[in-house]
């Protein structure tokens, strides 16, 4: 079977929500990240043979086949075409599964998988609360209600679920959360995303755009204290879970290419590294966020690899107790996880968040002369991804 290659990867530095990304519309915001993996390759623009970009709020700005929006507003020719995918929060790292797939497969050789979110100009559940608001009717159909009576589907509540479920407490998650801004904070100020981030300019939606570059998380709190956190309001009187030990909601755009042998060879591309392994997995629609757990079982069996072959992991951080209980069941070793911080510290711009913990992982594996990196991601439904990839250096 033909093998696929990354040989480029790049995200925009996150924006809080009405920050510094909140003037960009995202299909803009997403053909920069395309027009520089572009650049970065030195590659045809015309060679590109598809986009695959995750959104999940594809409504308003982000409706109407946003990835092909993004290419328009890019450089690349018309004739590449795109489409959109929506796999909840694992949505690009589902694109790139699917490029993946097509080079593997032999049906194309050059693909762009990539992500964009906007939760500044399209907030979360804005595509399903909007209609309902309007009488056009809920996700929820009866045969659903008829299995899950009485259930709501809430990722809240599921966090709230593996805090009671894996003897987490407060404390834990709250300890988490701060290590989650430390090692972002350290990774920040030792240059560690340099590589990785791709400057766009400042631009909130309330001012003009200036000649400021973006290029540092806008979510990192460089004055992070465990007091600081453990303060914060819990969403439930009886819960665990609060703003500070969850993902930032956050606006941002990231991308990988995926190409053949072929293709290595005819533009004369330096991989980055070799996909390895992909696979997705349905669990638990209500607890919903433990999904990674037997997820990343599966796959390092399917993989022939065993949990301590792999040198580094990046685990979305979507509430604390997600990173918590996936590593008290695979006995992960911790210094391993998430090396740079996570969501907690840098946002979750949804739809964009497995591109950029991809291009994260690959950046980790080079600074750190690792083989093996494994990333993984809860998504609303209850479902995870999960691609296992070998660095090439």
């Amino acid at each position: 079977m033909p093998e696929a290659f990354i040989v480029a990867a790049t995200r925009t530095a996150g924006g809080r929500r009405n920050g510094r990304l909140s003037g960009w519309h995202p299909a803009d915001l997403a053909a920069e990240v395309l027009d520089a993996l572009v650049a970065r390759t030195g590659i045809d623009p015309a060679a590109v043979e598809d986009v695959l970009l995750g959104c999940v709020s594809q409504v308003g700005e982000q409706s109407t086949n946003v990835a092909r929006n993004a290419v328009l507003a890019s450089r690349l020719p018309e004739s590449v075409p795109a489409t959109s995918i929506d796999r909840q929060c694992g949505s690009s790292q589902q694109a790139l599964h699917f490029a993946a797939q097509a080079v593997m497969a032999g049906s194309q050789d050059v693909v762009i998988a990539a992500g964009v979110e906007s939760m500044s100009r399209v907030p979360m559940f804005t595509s399903s609360e909007l209609p309902r608001k309007n009488g056009l009717g809920t996700y929820m159909s009866p045969r659903m209600q008829q299995r899950y009576p009485g259930v709501e589907f809430s990722q809240f509540m599921g966090a709230e679920m593996l805090v009671r479920k894996y003897k987490l407490d407060k404390e834990a998650l709250d300890a988490y959360a701060l290590e989650s801004h430390r090692r972002a904070i350290a990774a920040a100020q030792a240059g560690r995303f340099d590589a990785e981030i791709l400057p766009v300019r400042a631009w909130k939606a309330s001012e003009e755009a200036g000649d400021a570059m973006h290029t540092v998380d806008e979510g990192i709190r460089f004055d992070a204290t465990l007091e600081g956190i453990a303060s914060v309001k819990r969403l439930q009187p009886d819960g665990a879970i609060t703003a500070a030990n969850a993902s930032q909601i956050a606006d941002g755009a990231a991308g990988v290419m995926v190409v053949s042998e072929k293709a290595l060879k005819t533009f004369g591309l330096k991989p980055l590294a070799r996909i390895h392994h992909l696979s997705v997995l349905g669990h638990d629609p209500v607890v919903m966020l433990e999904a990674p757990i037997p997820a990343t079982q599966a796959a390092l069996r399917k993989a022939g690899l065993k949990v301590s072959d792999i040198d580094a992991f990046e685990v979305n951080e979507a509430f604390a107790p997600v990173p918590l209980a996936w590593l008290q069941v695979t006995g992960a070793d911790p210094a391993r996880l998430n090396v740079h911080g996570g969501a907690i510290a840098l946002g979750h711009p949804l739809g964009a968040s497995g591109a950029k913990l991809m291009t994260t992982l690959l950046h980790v594996l080079q600074q750190r002369k690792g083989r093996w990196g494994l990333q993984t991601m809860c998504e609303g439904g209850g479902m995870a991804n999960v691609t296992i990839v070998e660095a090439l250096h």
